[in-house]
């Protein structure tokens, strides 16, 4: 009797618990189903009726993104892959010889560190803005390369991934350093060897995650990108709102061709971050 009411206490739950995720699933998809519609809808018909379906499948919107003199959409792309891969590049290296670190020396010092990390996520990002683009500008050897944003970015991502991967390390049990240490294992092989094979759910999980922001990251590119050459999709995105301010058809083909990557990317990997974000709560 025991096990028939709790199945049946549970039905109502599964019900409500299926019902508000798709919702949210909805709510999720339905607004890039709508960008997608309208990029091939001209402004006229788009503005008659924006929830309709297009009356033909008329890419004129994307051929005028790839014929606008200013807007080269290849080399954006590649900017954009370029920095990111960078950046997630660099924070995973630093973050996770850092979280190494914090995870296996338990001090005083490492408790502080680990405080001011998490105060120094609560100031937003445009408070740096100005002293990081005066440092920037006084290296000369940065001056007009990725570097301007690449560095900025990976400054601005470590603290989150420092203390992702921190958390995640310290599920990993004491005992196998302990035996290769025994082994004769050095810190560095530590490192390589042990914490980075068992902590690869989490770093693809960040990984992702730095990827997505980078991508995403409008304003650091616009403030410390000066060339044209060097600017990634998203301010290029920018420029397009601004130069197909009344071409609404234009600017939904731009945003769509922007999300794709994004898109496509979260598609693939998305058993992965979720496997990062749970296998932490999971171990021991």
């Amino acid at each position: 009797m025991a096990m028939k009411s709790k199945q049946s206490r549970s039905i109502p739950k599964s019900i409500a618990t299926h019902a508000l995720l798709f919702a949210w699933a909805v709510t999720t998809v339905l607004p890039l189903l709508w960008v997608f519609i309208n990029s091939f809808k001209s402004s006229n018909e788009m503005l008659r009726n924006s929830m309709a379906l297009p009356t033909s499948l008329d890419f004129k919107n994307y051929a005028t993104l790839m014929s606008y003199p200013d807007v080269s959409l290849p080399r954006s792309f590649l900017n954009s892959f370029i920095i990111s891969g960078s950046v997630v590049l660099g924070a995973l290296l630093l973050s996770g010889m850092a979280s190494f670190a914090l995870s296996r020396i338990e001090s005083k010092a490492s408790k502080y560190v680990e405080s001011l990390l998490v105060a120094c996520l609560l100031a937003p990002s445009f408070a740096t803005i100005i002293p990081n683009f005066v440092t920037v500008s006084r290296l000369s050897f940065m001056k007009d390369t990725y570097l301007t944003a690449i560095v900025p970015q990976i400054s601005g991502n470590l603290c989150f991934t420092i203390i992702l991967l921190t958390g995640f390390m310290r599920s990993i049990p004491y005992e196998i350093d302990e035996a290769a240490v025994m082994d004769g294992a050095s810190a560095p092989l530590l490192f390589w060897q042990i914490a980075v094979p068992l902590s690869k759910p989490m770093f693809a999980t960040v990984s992702i995650m730095v990827f997505i922001a980078s991508y995403n990251d409008l304003l650091t590119s616009m403030v410390y990108l000066s060339r044209q050459a060097l600017k990634p999709v998203c301010v290029i995105l920018s420029m397009v709102s601004n130069m197909f301010g009344t071409d609404y058809g234009a600017m939904m083909a731009a945003i769509f061709i922007t999300m794709l990557p994004l898109m496509l990317l979260y598609t693939l990997a998305q058993e992965q971050v979720l496997k990062g974000l749970t296998a932490g709560a999971t171990k021991g």
